[in-house]
C-alpha cells in the first residue's frame, strides 16, 4: 500500500518532547514503513520521521496549538501533496471535513482526545465520509459513534530499557494540570511515606499559573520537581521508579504513560478512570483505585510485583509490531470494499 499520514501541524513529528499524537504517527509511519509499505507524510517542515514529506508545510510552532487557521492551512497543503496515494488516515481534526479531499480517496481518522457530546457530534458527521478509529472502548462509552475500529496504542519496546526499579522513588509523569492529578500525586506519595519525582510540560499559560498558584506551593522535601524531560531522562526516570503514580482525574481516552511505565519494566498506580482499566491488571502489572488514601495503601505494594510481567504486558499488548499490525489490517479491509 501507498499510506498517505496527516499529522497536526504544530509538533514536529516525532515530538522533541512531550506529544502523545505525535509519538503515535512516528511510530505508525516508521512501523509502515518497516512492513514494506511507502508512506507520505503531511507533518511540520522541521520533522525528522525518517519518510518522505508533503513539500510546502510550514515549520513547528507550539505558541500555535489549537489554532483553526493553521490546522486548515497545513490540512490544504496536506492535500494538495497526497498524490498517489492508496488511503489517508489524517489525524487532525478538520481535515477529515475538508472538502477539498478528492471524494474518492479513501479516508479514516483516529479519534485522539475525550469525545466530548460536541466532538461526538463532530466525529459523528465525520462518519458519514470517513472511518472512524478510537483508542479505547472507554473513549466510545456514552456515544452513539460507531467506530470502524478501536485500535489501543503501541510504542516501540524494544527502544525502552528495563529498570530495576531501585531508586526508591514514585514518580508522576506528564502534564501540570489538574486532570492529569499531580497535586494528588503529591497527597498520594506523602501518605505513603514515598518520595516523589515530578517530570510535567509546563508551557501553556494555564499549565503555568496552575503550578504557580496550587502545585508550587505544595512542594516540600518529599518532592522533586524536575520539570519537562527528554525521552532518554524519561525511561530513566521510570525505570529507576518503584511506580508509576498517575491519579488521573478525568475519563482519559488512553494514556501512553502507563504502557512507557509498563515497558520500562514499573508497575502502575492509577485512578480507576478512562481506559485505565484497559491497561492495568489489577495486582499483577499494577493497582486501581479511586481514593487518595486507597492508592496511598498501594503504592508500596506495587514494589513487590513482578517487574518481567509488567515488561511482558507492554511487547504482547502494547507493542508498535501489533498496532502497526492492527492498522494494515483495517486498511486492507477498507480497499477490499463491502
Amino acid at each position: 500500500m501507498r499510506i498517505g499520514l496527516v499529522a497536526p501541524p504544530w509538533l514536529p513529528i516525532p515530538p522533541l518532547a512531550y506529544g502523545g499524537t505525535e509519538m503515535v504517527i512516528d511510530t505508525l509511519a516508521r512501523g509502515f514503513k518497516e512492513a514494506g509499505h511507502e508512506v507520505l507524510l503531511a507533518a511540520a517542515s522541521d520533522s525528522k520521521c525518517p519518510v518522505p514529506l508533503v513539500p510546502g508545510t510550514a515549520a513547528s510552532d507550539p505558541d500555535a496549538v489549537g489554532t483553526g487557521h493553521s490546522e486548515l492551512y497545513h490540512v490544504i497543503r496536506a492535500y494538495e501533496g497526497m498524490n498517489g496515494v492508496d488511503l489517508v488516515h489524517d489525524h487532525t481534526l478538520a481535515g477529515p471535513l475538508y472538502r477539498g479531499r478528492p471524494s474518492s480517496l479513501p479516508a479514516l481518522t483516529t479519534v485522539h482526545g475525550a469525545l466530548t457530546a460536541q466532538l461526538a457530534g463532530i466525529y459523528q458527521a465525520m462518519a458519514r465520509h470517513v472511518s472512524i478509529v478510537a483508542i479505547s472502548y472507554r473513549q466510545l462509552a456514552g456515544t452513539n459513534l460507531q467506530a470502524a475500529a478501536v485500535i489501543h496504542h503501541g510504542i516501540d519496546t524494544g527502544a525502552v530499557p528495563v529498570g530495576k526499579g531501585l531508586g526508591g522513588y514514585a514518580c508522576f509523569l506528564g502534564r501540570v494540570s489538574p486532570d492529569k492529578g499531580v497535586a494528588h500525586a503529591v497527597t498520594i506519595s506523602r501518605l505513603a511515606g514515598i518520595p516523589l519525582k515530578i517530570a510535567a510540560k509546563m508551557r501553556e499559560p494555564e499549565e503555568l499559573r496552575y503550578f504557580h498558584d496550587v502545585i508550587e506551593p505544595m512542594l516540600g522535601h518529599n518532592e522533586e520537581f524536575l520539570g519537562e524531560v527528554g525521552h532518554g531522562d524519561k525511561y530513566r526516570l521510570l525505570g529507576d521508579a518503584m511506580a508509576l503514580l498517575n491519579p488521573i482525574q478525568w475519563p482519559e481516552p488512553f494514556g501512553l504513560v502507563m504502557i512507557e511505565a509498563l515497558a520500562s519494566g514499573t508497575p502502575v498506580v492509577a485512578t480507576r478512570q478512562g481506559a485505565a482499566p484497559e491497561i492495568i491488571e489489577p495486582g499483577v502489572t499494577g493497582y486501581l483505585a479511586q481514593d487518595d488514601r486507597e492508592l496511598a495503601d498501594l503504592l508500596p505494594r506495587a514494589a513487590a510485583l513482578n517487574r518481567s510481567v509488567c515488561r511482558a504486558a507492554a511487547e504482547n499488548r502494547f507493542s508498535a509490531e501489533r498496532m502497526t499490525a492492527d492498522h494494515l489490517k483495517l486498511y486492507a479491509r477498507m480497499l477490499a470494499g463491502p
